[in-house]
């Protein structure tokens, strides 16, 4: 590596790391708590068949997926600069309706820009060429987020007055501590997600990809080749698997977690790799069986088949991470 690479400037891209998990998973809650505030709202809007909190939804899933794009992208940088890129996001913040998500918004991206500044900056002086073009490239579409929340941070959210309904009896199923059982699973797919980008980036690295056998030179492929190709086929249906389980848990009235547990477990290898997932998986397996049982005992049959549905791609997860060994 020719670049004179400094710990202050890894330092600096790690913060860009941590900020951008953190508006990937701001902007998908806020995406999946639409459809609460879209039911508080429903008198305003029972007439249409698109609002404007269904539009800002759509704005804030799509964002979300290409702030997680950023952040692979900056993590895989790290490791080829002979770095240790974090797992480790900033806190989210949601906020309650459209205006504030839309200034929260506001707020990150201009944070955002700012820190890319300084990067672009020293990337330019320390001769970081490939680095500089990644993060004006990052910046641009950062800018662009900024202008699109800048248009919708002056909407009227005022609720109209409506009937307010008394407790239905079969909402008094959704106890604390049966949110609390929804949250894990919710954090369980945030780690999975947070670890199968990270080691999808890490098998970038040379050392990894080096061919040292005569099929592997045939098929122009290696084991961290065809592991990180499945990671990122497995990574995206995590997010499917977040977006769904947060969107479930604000429909029924509760609220989000963000932070991922367990811990992200990343390794210095493909063999790492495939341990550390095969536990994730056999982790979320056990967990998804408790919920299934539980959402059957209290009646919520919804939650259930969500559950259900995860649970065979889980499942599938596992066995797939189980072929390698």
């Amino acid at each position: 590596m020719t670049v004179n690479v400094t710990n202050e400037y890894l330092e600096l891209l790690n913060t860009a790391v941590s900020r951008e998990l953190q508006v990937s998973i701001q902007y998908m809650l806020q995406h999946t708590k639409m459809e609460k505030i879209l039911r508080k709202v429903k008198n305003e809007n029972i007439l249409l068949d698109k609002t404007t909190y269904d539009a800002l939804g759509e704005i804030l899933k799509k964002f979300a997926i290409e702030e997680m794009k950023h952040a692979g992208d900056i993590i895989e940088r790290i490791y080829l600069l002979g770095g240790e890129a974090t797992t480790k996001a900033d806190k989210p913040e949601i906020g309650e309706n459209l205006n504030e998500f839309a200034k929260l918004g506001v707020k990150a991206e201009e944070e955002a820009l700012e820190l890319y500044r300084q990067i672009i900056n020293m990337a330019g002086k320390l001769g970081d060429r490939k680095t500089r073009e990644m993060f004006v490239k990052i910046y641009r579409e950062e800018e662009e987020h900024l202008f699109t929340f800048q248009e919708y941070t002056n909407i009227d959210v005022t609720e109209p007055e409506g009937i307010i309904a008394e407790e239905s009896e079969w909402t008094k199923i959704l106890t604390e501590d049966y949110f609390e059982l929804l949250n894990k699973a919710l954090a369980a797919e945030l780690s999975a997600i947070i670890q199968y980008i990270t080691q999808h980036e890490k098998a970038s690295l040379e050392k990894l990809r080096k061919k040292e056998t005569a099929l592997e030179v045939i098929t122009n492929k290696n084991k961290a080749q065809v592991v990180s190709d499945m990671l990122k086929e497995i990574f995206m249906q995590e997010m499917d698997h977040f977006e769904k389980i947060a969107e479930r848990i604000y429909i029924l009235g509760g609220e989000c977690g963000y932070d991922p547990d367990p811990l992200p477990e990343v390794g210095e290898n493909v063999d790492d790799f495939l341990k550390l997932d095969h536990k994730a998986e056999d982790y979320a397996i056990i967990l998804y069986r408790k919920i299934i049982d539980e959402a059957t005992k209290r009646g919520d049959i919804t939650t259930k088949k969500l559950f259900e549905d995860i649970l065979m791609d889980e499942e599938r997860h596992y066995w797939m991470f189980d072929d390698f060994f």
